[in-house]
């Protein structure tokens, strides 16, 4: 599995020139977002961590996600993943953090669509939140290396936005 080297780089150097760190915690991706950030080219000066938090329950008992709220949604919305974004890096004391929670295969909890959420928060703050929509025939692989690359893309664009106002 290969993600772009020069989007892999960017948010690197761009982690390392601000001095600030950033977690992630994933469901939907399962993982794909914490193994890019540890290919980034000095990533332990940066990353702080991540986990997968794939069910219901993990996600209560990690993240502090209202078990009432995830329940009525299957886990999947947009108060969900900004629960999940904020909680993470409050766990692991990072500046920055990305979360993800969606379906890569069409059921009836979805719909039988094939969407995700994800969120950025800044210093105790969410900046970012939206939601990602694809063909229902993508295969699930192919939507889990979509989606993590869409966010890198996001995640560049956000930090971008952040360097030229400082």
């Amino acid at each position: 599995m290969e993600f772009q080297k020069n989007l892999l780089e960017y948010i690197s150097q761009s982690l390392l020139t601000t001095g600030e760190t950033i977690s992630v915690v994933e469901s939907v991706t399962s993982g794909c977002l914490q193994l890019a950030f540890s290919q980034m080219p000095n990533a332990s000066l940066f990353y702080k961590g991540g986990m997968t938090a794939y069910t219901l329950p993990e996600k209560v008992r990690l993240l502090n996600v209202n078990k009432a709220e995830a329940e009525e949604c299957d886990c999947v919305s947009e108060n969900i993943v900004e629960t999940m974004a904020l909680n993470v890096a409050q766990l692991f004391e990072s500046d920055w953090s990305i979360a993800t929670t969606g379906y890569c295969t069409p059921i009836r909890n979805s719909s039988y669509k094939i969407f995700a959420y994800f969120s950025f928060a800044y210093k105790g703050e969410i900046i970012m939140t939206k939601k990602l929509e694809l063909h229902p025939k993508t295969q699930a692989l192919n939507a889990q290396l979509y989606y993590t690359e869409f966010i890198l893309g996001c995640f560049k664009s956000e930090i971008n936005q952040l360097l030229i106002l400082k």
